[in-house]
């Protein structure tokens, strides 16, 4: 008797650590999550703290060679050198790079909490996976691409990772894409260099599988790149939403903007065409 009693004080006592550990842990991720929202705010004050893009579609119509109208949506790319005027460049990234030389971009998308700055590691692919952009741990991490993809954006298709935080943060926010009146009424996405600002037109939004896009696939090749803009536009998914009138050929670029599926099963992915690329002052 004298036994069991000593065993069942064992196990309790085994169980008030193990829920003390699980308590504590969890104010910890809290507090550090929280932190960590408050350090990427302060960010945006200090950085960009006057971001105002212009809808695309409000600028003067764009014309091809012949003096034909073109829309947003199929227009060439511009690239340094064309003449057109820089435009303001609300985001100072030559000082947040000399504060950490990883970061080279900063992406935003319209009424989302997606405002942050965008690194990549020369070490470790995964460095910020549990890291903000000082290098301190952190669980919401930072927004990141990996050394497969070009630092410039000049790659067929950029991904760029964020977690799915649940306070909001992060990449939490991109799933208002699945709504479709949020999709339709929120066509652009932007992301700013240090002399250039990339205005990319969403594609689609839609559930994938766990697969490494960039290892799985060799976008070098026209034939798999052509089959990966055929299925931007008609994604194998439940519930996608599709932009209709946007126009993929060979010279598109895209970005994917890639985070953890609500219910953790795939990825959910945001991918838009880059439509113009802007010189800034």
């Amino acid at each position: 008797m004298k036994k069991r009693k000593t065993i069942a004080i064992i196990v309790i006592i085994i169980s008030l650590i193990a829920l003390l550990g699980a308590v504590g842990f969890l104010i910890f991720k809290t507090l550090n999550t929280k932190h960590t929202d408050d350090e990427y705010k302060k960010l945006a004050s200090s950085y960009a703290s006057n971001i105002d893009v212009t809808d695309p579609t409000e600028a003067q119509p764009a014309t091809d060679a012949s003096g034909s109208t073109v829309s947003p949506a199929t227009k060439p790319t511009k690239k340094s050198g064309d003449g057109e005027q820089p435009v303001n460049n609300p985001v100072d990234l030559n000082s947040l790079s000399q504060q950490n030389p990883d970061v080279y971009s900063w992406l935003y998308v319209p009424d989302t909490n997606i405002n942050y700055p965008v690194a990549q590691s020369d070490g470790d692919d995964n460095y910020y996976l549990h890291r903000d952009v000082y290098g301190n741990y952190s669980f919401a991490g930072a927004i990141y691409s990996q050394k497969c993809n070009k630092r410039d954006y000049s790659d067929r298709v950029t991904v760029l990772y964020g977690h799915n935080m649940l306070d909001g943060s992060m990449f939490a926010t991109l799933h208002r894409f699945e709504d479709p009146d949020f999709f339709s009424s929120h066509k652009y996405f932007y992301i700013f260099t240090k002399d250039r600002r990339l205005t990319y037109e969403v594609v689609s939004a839609f559930v994938y599988d766990d697969r490494h896009i960039m290892n799985s696939f060799d976008f070098t090749n026209d034939e798999v790149f052509k089959n990966w803009l055929e299925d931007s536009k008609n994604p194998h998914s439940i519930n996608a939403n599709v932009n209709e009138s946007v126009k993929l050929d060979l010279n598109s670029k895209l970005v994917v903007l890639s985070t953890c599926n609500d219910n953790d099963v795939g990825r959910y992915l945001v991918e838009g065409v880059l439509i113009n690329d802007e010189p800034t002052e």
